[in-house]
């Protein structure tokens, strides 16, 4: 029996992977949801790796999957405990001492975005209900609205510092990803961690909109 533990993006809300835990607890595995304090101006990503490492305790088979932001996070707990594989679900990959503020820069997200809506037909300017909420289901749609949280400004610029684990990395990319589109995410993931990214189906929050198929390819990765 594996455990997952599961990250959310920025704002915090473990409500992200509700509809993806009771999958993996069928299957026989333990899935922990970690909800992070995303909106606490004086939290940030040591109290987001430190609650998440109160929440493994000693289990040791651990699967270490990353939403979104929530990949800013997973490195530095990586670096506190032995973690047996990482996954980054349609996460911000980051290279060592970088901050998620510096990261849409770095990685020209913002340009990569933009690009695929030209090329596919849907607005460019950001909104919600087309690059998050466009394959979300509208009655999962409303709950997202009454949990969300707004990420605070300090998770933003800290430094992540850490040595990539010597553990197997996986990433899963949503198919029809708006935000972190796949051409993009594939880029990342080849340019910074040397890895082939793992198609699935849904947009960017793909817990949300096919969690039986997302979770399905993360128990490919348990034991």
């Amino acid at each position: 029996m594996s455990t997952f533990v599961l990250l959310p993006g920025a704002g915090g809300e473990a409500w992200y992977w509700h509809r993806v835990v009771p999958l993996l607890e069928e299957a026989g595995h333990e899935a922990i949801a970690v909800d992070f304090p995303g909106d606490d101006p004086n939290a940030g990503l040591d109290v987001y790796a430190e609650r998440t490492v109160s929440a493994i305790g000693a289990r040791k088979d651990v699967v270490l999957v990353a939403q979104s932001m929530g990949g800013f996070t997973a490195p530095l707990v990586c670096e506190k405990l032995t973690i047996r594989a990482l996954v980054f679900s349609n996460a911000m990959i980051p290279t060592p001492g970088e901050t998620a503020g510096a990261w849409w820069g770095n990685t020209k997200s913002e340009e990569a975005r933009v690009a695929a809506a030209k090329a596919h037909g849907y607005r460019t300017d950001f909104d919600l209900a087309t690059y998050f909420l466009h394959d979300v289901p509208p009655d999962v749609a409303k709950g997202l609205e009454a949990h969300a949280r707004n990420e605070a400004p300090i998770a933003f610029g800290q430094p992540c510092r850490f040595a990539w684990p010597q553990i197997p990395i996986h990433v899963v990319t949503g198919r029809d990803d708006r935000f972190f589109p796949a051409e993009f995410q594939a880029r990342i993931a080849k340019e910074r961690l040397g890895k082939t990214v793992e198609l699935v189906p849904g947009g960017h929050l793909a817990a949300l909109s096919h969690p039986s198929e997302l979770a399905a390819q993360l128990l490919g990765y348990a034991t």
